[in-house]
């Protein structure tokens, strides 16, 4: 789905209904997390769709090192040969030499969420590793996106986002499902450090909102952000 002229959303109901964001840069496409699958045919099958293949896709950045987001990159990037980049701290965790860090197991509500507190506990299931090509931080860009480290869903947590086109890639540090949020409850590694990141965004007023887990936000998102902001525990 087109969220805005160049920029795509493409989602996948595994995963926590988990997105991933193709970005449009002249003949190069960068693509911001990979969804849930090894084989990546969600995302191979949108490139078809919209009559492009997998060798425009130049940039793969990661928000972050949980499986949802990560799950086809070995796949895309052998396909691609794109350049992946990810925060320092999450590389490791993306090559394969370290699990990611487990959050609460509480609170137990929604329900829904229970599988995705164990998994992330045992690190079930595990995706399979891939070098990170080039590690990012803040002020960095990759393609035609700024790099914005929002710590506190991880400590590597990046948003990526496109200031010609006002459009925002929050990853987990929102979420529109199950229900609208600052992120998913329980799932914050530091509180505090979600906060701050929280306020930071908002103060971007982005036209458009795209998050890790649930269907992304065109219609007033700037207050969907400040909402998030002033909700966080």
């Amino acid at each position: 789905m087109e969220i805005a002229p160049g920029v795509h959303s493409i989602g996948q109901k595994r995963g926590g209904r988990v997105h991933a964001f193709l970005f449009e840069h002249g003949e190069e496409l960068t693509l911001v997390d990979t969804l849930f699958d090894d084989d990546a045919h969600v995302v191979c099958d949108y490139l078809r769709g919209i009559g492009r293949q997998p060798a425009d896709v130049r940039n793969i950045v990661l928000t972050h090192a949980h499986r949802s987001h990560l799950g086809g990159l070995a796949t895309l990037k052998r396909l691609t040969g794109a350049t992946v980049h990810a925060h320092e701290w999450e590389a490791d965790i993306i090559g394969g030499d370290r699990q990611a860090q487990a959050g609460s197991l509480l609170p137990l509500r929604p329900l829904g969420l229970i599988p995705f507190r164990l998994g992330l506990r045992f690190g079930r299931p595990k995706h399979v590793p891939c070098p990170v090509d080039r590690t990012v931080a803040e002020g960095d860009r990759v393609g035609p996106l700024s790099v914005l480290h929002v710590p506190g869903h991880t400590p590597g947590h990046l948003a990526l986002y496109s200031a010609e086109k006002r459009v925002l890639v929050a990853g987990d540090a929102i979420a529109t499902w199950p229900s609208f949020g600052p992120g998913w409850p329980g799932f914050q590694l530091n509180e505090a450090e979600h906060r701050q990141s929280l306020q930071r965004l908002a103060a971007l007023e982005p036209a458009v909102l795209g998050v890790g887990h649930g269907d992304p936000i065109a219609t007033a998102a700037a207050e969907r952000v400040h909402e998030a902001a002033e909700a966080a525990p």
